[in-house]
Protein backbone atom coordinates (compact mmCIF):
# COMPACT_ATOMS: atom_id res chain seq x y z
CA UNK A 1 0.00 0.00 0.00
CA UNK A 2 2.79 2.27 0.73
CA UNK A 3 4.28 2.16 -2.79
CA UNK A 4 0.93 2.85 -4.25
CA UNK A 5 0.44 5.84 -1.90
CA UNK A 6 4.11 7.30 -3.06
CA UNK A 7 3.00 6.37 -6.89
CA UNK A 8 -0.19 8.59 -6.25
CA UNK A 9 1.20 11.47 -3.97
CA UNK A 10 2.91 13.46 -7.24
CA UNK A 11 -0.57 13.01 -9.17
CA UNK A 12 -2.61 14.60 -6.67
CA UNK A 13 -1.69 18.28 -6.58
CA UNK A 14 -2.08 18.60 -10.68
CA UNK A 15 -5.36 16.39 -10.43
CA UNK A 16 -7.03 18.97 -7.63
CA UNK A 17 -5.95 21.41 -10.10
CA UNK A 18 -7.60 20.25 -13.29
CA UNK A 19 -10.67 19.26 -10.86
CA UNK A 20 -10.82 22.91 -9.67
CA UNK A 21 -10.00 24.72 -13.38
CA UNK A 22 -12.43 22.34 -14.99
CA UNK A 23 -15.07 22.92 -12.60
CA UNK A 24 -15.03 26.62 -12.57
CA UNK A 25 -14.52 26.69 -16.91
CA UNK A 26 -17.74 24.38 -17.01
CA UNK A 27 -20.04 26.77 -14.67
CA UNK A 28 -18.45 29.93 -16.93
CA UNK A 29 -19.46 28.15 -19.73
CA UNK A 30 -23.25 29.15 -18.68
CA UNK A 31 -22.80 32.24 -17.70
CA UNK A 32 -23.68 35.17 -19.38
CA UNK A 33 -21.38 38.32 -18.26
CA UNK A 34 -24.16 41.17 -18.48
CA UNK A 35 -26.83 39.16 -16.18
CA UNK A 36 -23.37 38.24 -13.66
CA UNK A 37 -22.77 41.50 -13.39
CA UNK A 38 -26.16 42.61 -12.91
CA UNK A 39 -26.00 40.29 -9.65
CA UNK A 40 -22.84 41.91 -8.30
CA UNK A 41 -24.04 45.29 -8.44
CA UNK A 42 -27.33 44.55 -6.22
CA UNK A 43 -26.11 45.45 -2.61
CA UNK A 44 -28.50 43.20 -0.99
CA UNK A 45 -26.62 40.32 -2.44
CA UNK A 46 -23.02 41.78 -0.88
CA UNK A 47 -24.24 42.67 2.37
CA UNK A 48 -25.83 39.18 2.63
CA UNK A 49 -22.45 37.22 1.60
CA UNK A 50 -20.36 39.87 3.48
CA UNK A 51 -22.67 39.03 6.98
CA UNK A 52 -22.92 35.23 6.44
CA UNK A 53 -19.30 34.86 5.20
CA UNK A 54 -17.98 36.25 7.54
CA UNK A 55 -19.57 37.21 10.63
CA UNK A 56 -22.31 34.43 10.84
CA UNK A 57 -19.94 32.04 10.04
CA UNK A 58 -17.29 32.45 12.60
CA UNK A 59 -20.11 32.84 15.27
CA UNK A 60 -21.14 29.57 14.46
CA UNK A 61 -18.02 28.09 14.95
CA UNK A 62 -17.29 29.59 17.51
CA UNK A 63 -20.37 28.24 19.04
CA UNK A 64 -19.90 24.49 18.42
CA UNK A 65 -16.17 24.75 19.99
CA UNK A 66 -18.65 25.56 23.24
CA UNK A 67 -21.00 22.68 22.85
CA UNK A 68 -18.37 19.92 21.42
CA UNK A 69 -15.08 18.89 23.02
CA UNK A 70 -13.02 19.33 20.22
CA UNK A 71 -8.98 19.18 20.13
CA UNK A 72 -7.70 22.21 19.54
CA UNK A 73 -6.23 21.49 16.61
CA UNK A 74 -9.76 20.79 14.99
CA UNK A 75 -10.94 23.89 16.64
CA UNK A 76 -8.19 25.94 14.45
CA UNK A 77 -9.22 23.98 11.28
CA UNK A 78 -12.88 24.82 12.07
CA UNK A 79 -12.42 28.73 12.42
CA UNK A 80 -10.05 28.75 9.48
CA UNK A 81 -12.78 26.87 7.70
CA UNK A 82 -15.36 28.69 8.81
CA UNK A 83 -13.53 31.84 7.10
CA UNK A 84 -13.67 30.64 3.46
CA UNK A 85 -17.11 30.10 1.88
CA UNK A 86 -18.03 28.28 -1.25
CA UNK A 87 -16.30 25.14 -2.67
CA UNK A 88 -14.79 24.67 -6.05
CA UNK A 89 -17.13 21.71 -6.82
CA UNK A 90 -20.32 24.31 -6.30
CA UNK A 91 -20.66 24.04 -10.28
CA UNK A 92 -21.91 20.67 -10.67
CA UNK A 93 -24.80 21.05 -7.36
CA UNK A 94 -26.09 24.19 -9.12
CA UNK A 95 -28.26 22.00 -12.30
CA UNK A 96 -28.44 19.21 -9.15
CA UNK A 97 -30.54 21.58 -7.17
CA UNK A 98 -31.97 23.47 -9.44
CA UNK A 99 -30.18 26.66 -8.81
CA UNK A 100 -29.23 29.80 -10.72
CA UNK A 101 -26.44 29.64 -12.52
CA UNK A 102 -25.96 33.64 -13.40
CA UNK A 103 -26.25 34.10 -9.88
CA UNK A 104 -23.50 31.42 -8.97
CA UNK A 105 -21.56 32.91 -11.50
CA UNK A 106 -21.83 36.60 -9.71
CA UNK A 107 -21.46 34.31 -5.83
CA UNK A 108 -18.39 32.67 -6.75
CA UNK A 109 -16.04 35.16 -8.04
CA UNK A 110 -17.19 37.52 -4.63
CA UNK A 111 -16.69 35.15 -2.02
CA UNK A 112 -13.08 34.19 -3.38
CA UNK A 113 -12.29 37.73 -3.36
CA UNK A 114 -14.05 38.57 -0.09
CA UNK A 115 -12.00 35.35 1.74
CA UNK A 116 -8.95 36.77 0.17
CA UNK A 117 -9.70 39.72 1.82
CA UNK A 118 -11.25 38.80 4.66
CA UNK A 119 -9.20 35.76 5.78
CA UNK A 120 -5.88 37.57 6.60
CA UNK A 121 -7.67 40.08 8.66
CA UNK A 122 -10.14 38.36 11.21
CA UNK A 123 -7.93 34.32 10.87
CA UNK A 124 -5.27 36.39 13.45
CA UNK A 125 -7.93 37.38 16.11
CA UNK A 126 -9.37 33.50 16.38
CA UNK A 127 -6.04 31.60 16.15
CA UNK A 128 -2.71 32.40 16.72
CA UNK A 129 0.39 31.85 14.98
CA UNK A 130 -1.57 32.70 11.54
CA UNK A 131 0.71 34.71 8.91
CA UNK A 132 -1.63 35.33 6.01
CA UNK A 133 -1.42 37.95 3.39
CA UNK A 134 -4.01 39.25 1.38
CA UNK A 135 -1.65 38.01 -2.16
CA UNK A 136 -0.89 34.82 -0.49
CA UNK A 137 -4.83 34.12 -1.25
CA UNK A 138 -5.47 36.20 -3.87
CA UNK A 139 -2.92 34.62 -6.60
CA UNK A 140 -4.07 31.20 -5.95
CA UNK A 141 -7.50 32.22 -6.10
CA UNK A 142 -6.92 34.28 -8.93
CA UNK A 143 -5.44 31.69 -10.85
CA UNK A 144 -7.58 28.32 -10.15
CA UNK A 145 -11.23 29.99 -9.33
CA UNK A 146 -11.40 33.66 -11.13
CA UNK A 147 -9.58 32.92 -14.43
CA UNK A 148 -11.18 29.94 -15.41
CA UNK A 149 -14.84 31.31 -14.62
CA UNK A 150 -14.59 34.34 -16.59
CA UNK A 151 -13.08 33.18 -19.34
CA UNK A 152 -15.67 30.71 -19.51
CA UNK A 153 -18.19 33.36 -18.91
CA UNK A 154 -16.45 35.66 -21.80
CA UNK A 155 -16.60 33.05 -24.18
CA UNK A 156 -20.50 32.46 -23.62
CA UNK A 157 -21.52 36.02 -23.56
CA UNK A 158 -19.51 37.13 -26.56
CA UNK A 159 -18.59 33.52 -28.77
CA UNK A 160 -21.51 31.23 -28.20
CA UNK A 161 -21.51 28.62 -30.34
CA UNK A 162 -17.71 28.11 -29.36
CA UNK A 163 -18.77 27.78 -25.64
CA UNK A 164 -21.87 24.97 -26.64
CA UNK A 165 -19.25 23.38 -28.84
CA UNK A 166 -16.97 22.58 -26.01
CA UNK A 167 -19.35 23.00 -23.00
CA UNK A 168 -19.96 19.16 -23.23
CA UNK A 169 -16.14 17.67 -23.40
CA UNK A 170 -15.57 20.47 -20.28
CA UNK A 171 -18.24 18.69 -18.46
CA UNK A 172 -17.06 15.02 -18.70
CA UNK A 173 -13.26 16.14 -17.76
CA UNK A 174 -14.73 18.14 -15.02
CA UNK A 175 -16.57 14.96 -14.13
CA UNK A 176 -13.29 12.70 -14.36
CA UNK A 177 -11.23 15.01 -12.69
CA UNK A 178 -13.40 14.88 -9.51
CA UNK A 179 -14.13 11.32 -9.57
CA UNK A 180 -10.31 11.10 -9.49
CA UNK A 181 -9.29 13.61 -7.12
CA UNK A 182 -11.61 11.54 -4.52
CA UNK A 183 -9.76 8.28 -5.38
CA UNK A 184 -6.81 9.81 -4.65
CA UNK A 185 -7.71 11.42 -1.78
CA UNK A 186 -9.00 8.08 -0.24
CA UNK A 187 -5.51 6.58 -0.89
CA UNK A 188 -3.04 9.31 0.35
CA UNK A 189 -4.74 10.13 3.98
CA UNK A 190 -6.72 7.12 4.37
CA UNK A 191 -4.26 6.63 7.74
CA UNK A 192 -4.81 10.09 9.12
CA UNK A 193 -8.76 10.15 8.06
CA UNK A 194 -9.01 7.16 10.25
CA UNK A 195 -7.29 8.48 13.12
CA UNK A 196 -9.58 10.84 13.30
CA UNK A 197 -12.44 9.31 14.22
CA UNK A 198 -14.39 9.08 17.22
CA UNK A 199 -12.85 12.57 17.58
CA UNK A 200 -16.10 14.60 16.95
CA UNK A 201 -14.54 16.43 14.57
CA UNK A 202 -16.79 15.51 11.64
CA UNK A 203 -19.67 16.17 13.39
CA UNK A 204 -18.62 19.62 14.27
CA UNK A 205 -18.13 19.85 10.28
CA UNK A 206 -21.14 18.29 10.18
CA UNK A 207 -23.24 21.00 11.95
CA UNK A 208 -21.32 23.87 10.50
CA UNK A 209 -21.90 23.22 7.06
CA UNK A 210 -26.28 22.35 7.69
CA UNK A 211 -26.62 25.33 9.81
CA UNK A 212 -24.56 27.44 7.37
CA UNK A 213 -26.78 25.98 4.49
CA UNK A 214 -30.20 26.63 6.66
CA UNK A 215 -29.51 30.31 7.33
CA UNK A 216 -28.56 31.16 4.03
CA UNK A 217 -31.49 29.87 2.52
CA UNK A 218 -33.66 31.20 4.97
CA UNK A 219 -32.03 34.41 5.10
CA UNK A 220 -32.35 35.05 1.25
CA UNK A 221 -35.77 36.44 1.71
CA UNK A 222 -35.31 38.89 -1.19
CA UNK A 223 -34.55 36.86 -3.38
CA UNK A 224 -36.13 34.01 -5.62
CA UNK A 225 -35.49 30.21 -5.24
CA UNK A 226 -32.96 29.44 -7.45
CA UNK A 227 -30.58 32.14 -5.91
CA UNK A 228 -31.45 31.48 -2.46
CA UNK A 229 -30.50 27.53 -3.44
CA UNK A 230 -26.91 28.90 -4.42
CA UNK A 231 -26.66 31.02 -1.64
CA UNK A 232 -27.44 27.92 0.55
CA UNK A 233 -25.01 25.28 -1.18
CA UNK A 234 -22.55 28.09 -1.74
CA UNK A 235 -22.46 29.31 2.12
CA UNK A 236 -23.12 25.50 3.21
CA UNK A 237 -19.62 24.53 1.53
CA UNK A 238 -15.76 25.90 1.69
CA UNK A 239 -12.90 26.88 -0.39
CA UNK A 240 -10.77 23.67 0.91
CA UNK A 241 -7.78 25.05 -1.02
CA UNK A 242 -7.83 28.84 1.33
CA UNK A 243 -8.49 26.64 4.19
CA UNK A 244 -5.28 24.39 3.49
CA UNK A 245 -3.51 27.18 2.48
CA UNK A 246 -4.48 28.99 6.26
CA UNK A 247 -3.59 25.84 8.15
CA UNK A 248 -0.31 25.54 6.24
CA UNK A 249 1.13 28.88 7.29
CA UNK A 250 0.92 27.87 11.15
CA UNK A 251 4.61 26.85 12.35
CA UNK A 252 3.67 23.79 14.06
CA UNK A 253 0.71 22.21 11.84
CA UNK A 254 -0.21 18.99 12.64
CA UNK A 255 -0.83 16.03 10.35
CA UNK A 256 -4.72 15.55 11.99
CA UNK A 257 -5.02 19.02 10.82
CA UNK A 258 -4.34 18.24 7.17
CA UNK A 259 -6.58 15.59 7.64
CA UNK A 260 -9.18 17.50 8.83
CA UNK A 261 -9.01 19.57 5.72
CA UNK A 262 -9.12 16.10 3.56
CA UNK A 263 -12.09 14.70 5.45
CA UNK A 264 -13.99 18.42 5.23
CA UNK A 265 -13.54 18.28 1.56
CA UNK A 266 -14.40 14.54 1.36
CA UNK A 267 -17.53 14.63 3.70
CA UNK A 268 -18.99 18.23 2.36
CA UNK A 269 -18.89 16.72 -1.59
CA UNK A 270 -20.79 13.69 -0.25
CA UNK A 271 -23.27 15.50 1.91
CA UNK A 272 -23.85 18.06 -1.33
CA UNK A 273 -24.02 15.53 -4.03
CA UNK A 274 -26.75 13.94 -1.71
CA UNK A 275 -28.82 17.15 -0.81
CA UNK A 276 -28.84 18.77 -3.99
CA UNK A 277 -30.75 16.33 -5.86
CA UNK A 278 -33.31 16.44 -3.21
CA UNK A 279 -33.25 20.01 -2.99
CA UNK A 280 -33.94 20.02 -6.81
CA UNK A 281 -36.86 17.66 -6.83
CA UNK A 282 -38.29 19.79 -3.94
CA UNK A 283 -38.13 22.87 -6.92
CA UNK A 284 -39.32 20.98 -9.35
CA UNK A 285 -42.55 19.83 -7.04
CA UNK A 286 -43.36 23.37 -5.89
CA UNK A 287 -42.97 24.97 -9.75
CA UNK A 288 -45.30 21.52 -10.91
CA UNK A 289 -47.99 23.16 -8.25
CA UNK A 290 -48.03 26.64 -9.31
Amino acid sequence: MDAIIQFCQPLFQPVVLVFTIMNLLSMGLQVNLGNMFKVVRNPKFLGLMLVLGWVIGPAIAYLITLVLPLDSSYIIVLFIGSLAPCAPFLPPLIPKAHGDVNFAGAFIPVAAIGTSILMPVIAPMLVKGIDLSVMSLLKPLFITLLVPLMFGAALKTFAANVADKIFPWVKKLAGLSTLLTIILCLIIYYKPMWATAGSMATLAMTIFMVLMALISYYSGFSFNRGEKVVMSLGMGTRNIAAVLIGVLTIADVKPNMVAMVVIWTLWSFILSMIIAPIIGKKGRKAAAAK
